[in-house]
C-alpha cells in the first residue's frame, strides 16, 4: 500500500501547484462578486448583461466544483490508505487504484485549462474551413474537416451553428464558416487553425489513384463586447443575394444572405443561414467584430492578411497537420510531431491528444 500512499502525496503535490496556478481561490472569490451583481435589484433587465454575467458564474462554479472535488477524493484515498498501510484488502486496493486513475485523468483535464491564460481562451470560436488545392478532392476533404470538428464540439457538450456555406460543384464544400458555443471552445480549438493535408484513394478517380488535396481551417474567438471598437457604417458596403445550399424553400427564393464588407481593411463576411435578412445581417456583423478585433490586436502583416482573407495558400508545403489513409495510416501533427495510426477516431473527433501536445508545446515556448 506504501507505493499507492506515495502516489497520492505526489498527486496532492501536483494539486497545490496547479491550484495556485489556476487561482481558484480567486476564482471563489469572483463567484462571491457575480452573485452578488446577479442579487441587484434590476439585474435582469438588462437581458443580454445578465445573461454573460450568469453564465461565466456558473462556468466558475463548476470549475471550482471539480478542484474540490479532487481535493477532498485525494485527502479521503489518503486517510484510507493510512488505515489500511500492510496492504490486507486486496479489493480495496482496487478500488483504490480506480478512483486515482479517474482522479490523474481530471489532474490532466484541469492542467490543460489552467494553460488557457489568453485574453480570448474561454471564448466561443468561429471556425471557417476553406477547400484548396485538389479539385473536388479537396472540397471532400473540406467536408470531411467540418464533420471532424463537428463531432468534436459534441463530444465536448457545445453547441454549433452554421453561419455559411458554399456548396462544391460535386462533391463537398468550398467554403463554410460556423460558430462553436462552448466554454473554453476558442481555447481548445486555435490549436487547429491552418492547412490540413489529405493523402488517400481519391473516390473521385475511376482509375482509383491516389490523391493529395489540402483544405484550410481558420479559428476566431467571438467577441461579444468590443471595447473602443466603433464601426462606422460609411465604412461597409452590405450586398444581398440569394442564399443557396440546404436551408429550405425559404431561404433559397429570397435575397436573404448578406455579404458586409469592411472597406478600411477590406475583410468581408457573408451569413446566409438564417430565413430573416436582418438576422443574417446581425450575425454577419458580430463576426465582422470578431475579425476586426483580432486584425488590431495584431501586428504581423502575415496574420492580418489571412484575417482579411488572403489566406496562406492550401497547397504542399505549408500544411500544419497531414492524415494519410493510403498506402498506410497515419495522423501526423508536423508543428508539435504527434502522431498516431487511429485515423478514423481522428476524423471522427477525437482531437484531444494533438490539441494537448500543441498547448503543451506553446507554453513551453
Amino acid at each position: 500500500m506504501q507505493d499507492l500512499i506515495n502516489k497520492i502525496t505526489h498527486l496532492k503535490d501536483r494539486l497545490n501547484s496547479l491550484w495556485q496556478i489556476a487561482k481558484v481561490d480567486e476564482k471563489r472569490q469572483e463567484i462571491i462578486l457575480l452573485q452578488s451583481k446577479m442579487g441587484e435589484s434590476g439585474f435582469w433587465s438588462d437581458n443580454d448583461r445578465a445573461k454573460k454575467i450568469s453564465q461565466e458564474s456558473s462556468h466558475l462554479e463548476f470549475e471550482v466544483e471539480i478542484w474540490d472535488k479532487v481535493k477532498r477524493d485525494l485527502k479521503d484515498l489518503f486517510e484510507i490508505t493510512e488505515i489500511d498501510k500492510d496492504d490486507k484488502t486486496v479489493n480495496l486496493r482496487k478500488e483504490i487504484e480506480s478512483q486515482l486513475a479517474t482522479i490523474e485523468k481530471t489532474m490532466n483535464k484541469l492542467e490543460l485549462n489552467v494553460m488557457f491564460s489568453d485574453k480570448y481562451d474561454h471564448s466561443n470560436a468561429i471556425m471557417a474551413i476553406h477547400a484548396g488545392a485538389g479539385g473536388t478532392d479537396a472540397q471532400d476533404w473540406a467536408e470531411m474537416l467540418l464533420r471532424m470538428f463537428l463531432r468534436f464540439a459534441e463530444k465536448n457538450d457545445w453547441q454549433t451553428q452554421i453561419i455559411n456555406v458554399s456548396a462544391g460543384s460535386e462533391a463537398g464544400i468550398k467554403s463554410v464558416m460556423f460558430e462553436v458555443k462552448g466554454y473554453n471552445a476558442y481555447g481548445f480549438l486555435k490549436s487547429e487553425a491552418g492547412v490540413h493535408r489529405l493523402v488517400r484513394i481519391s473516390p473521385f478517380d475511376a482509375e482509383k489513384m491516389r490523391h493529395t488535396s489540402f483544405a484550410l481551417a481558420e479559428v476566431l474567438p467571438h467577441v461579444d463586447e468590443v471595447v473602443d471598437l466603433v464601426i462606422d457604417e460609411k465604412d461597409l458596403r452590405i450586398d444581398t443575394y440569394r442564399s443557396g445550399g440546404h436551408g429550405g424553400q425559404g431561404v433559397n427564393t429570397t435575397d436573404s444572405a448578406v455579404r458586409i464588407t469592411h472597406l478600411p481593411t477590406k475583410i468581408v463576411v457573408t451569413c446566409q443561414n438564417e430565413r430573416s435578412q436582418q438576422q443574417n445581417k446581425e450575425t454577419a456583423l458580430k463576426v465582422l467584430k470578431s475579425k476586426l478585433q483580432k486584425y488590431h490586436e495584431t501586428e504581423v502583416e502575415e496574420e492580418k492578411q489571412k484575417l482579411r482573407g488572403e489566406f496562406s495558400e492550401a497547397a504542399w508545403g505549408n500544411q500544419v497537420r497531414s492524415y494519410v489513409l493510403h498506402p498506410y495510416k497515419m495522423v501526423k501533427d508536423h508543428r508539435t510531431d504527434f502522431q498516431t495510426d487511429q485515423v478514423d477516431s481522428v476524423l471522427d473527433g477525437n482531437l484531444i491528444e494533438f490539441i494537448e501536445a500543441h498547448l503543451k508545446q506553446v507554453a513551453k515556448g
